[in-house]
């Protein structure tokens, strides 16, 4: 009998280029004539995969995240892998927005997509396996109707599809 071949679904976010695209937010920050005097600021946590905007007005907290959002464009990480809070009030009449990096496939977003990919009608074997899920199927034709079918749905964060074998 053939040996099921299979690919896993996951949801990375390679962090070198989110602090790259930082570090370029924050120098463009400091650099625009609009941006330099107006007292903003962009802080990044790596550990808790936060971005902190703090910034005098909602205005100026938007043109920041819209500067964020073109420089992580260019180095290759999808916007949607950023998750944006509502402008919160801060201290002194600022305004502080938190942007929360989305990495890994929490459950039900797992089970969303067991169930789409269950909802086709062909032979899978889909296994939750902590953050990720793995696809087994005899034919390798069939996983590849898979993958496709995954890239045309929104799970609101973005899938990359590793390990096929």
């Amino acid at each position: 009998m053939a040996k099921d071949s299979s690919f896993d679904v996951v949801s990375e976010v390679n962090m070198q280029e989110v602090d790259n695209a930082f570090q370029q937010t924050t120098r463009e920050i400091s650099q625009r004539y609009d941006l330099k005097d107006s007292g903003a600021t962009i802080e990044l946590s790596k550990g808790d995969k936060l971005f902190t905007i703090n910034a005098p007005a909602d205005f100026v907290s938007k043109q920041i995240v819209d500067v964020l959002s073109s420089k992580l464009i260019k180095r290759g990480i999808d916007l949607k892998a950023v998750s944006w809070d509502a402008p919160q009030a801060a201290s002194g009449g600022t305004v502080r927005v938190l942007g929360h990096i989305v990495e890994g496939i929490d459950q039900a977003t797992a089970k969303k997509i067991n169930k789409d990919i269950k909802d086709q009608k062909l032979k899978f074997k889909v296994t939750i396996e902590a953050d990720k899920l793995r696809v087994s199927s005899a034919s390798k034709d069939a996983l590849q109707s898979v993958i496709q079918f995954l890239r045309d749905q929104d799970y609101g964060q973005p899938l990359q599809f590793t390990n096929y074998r």
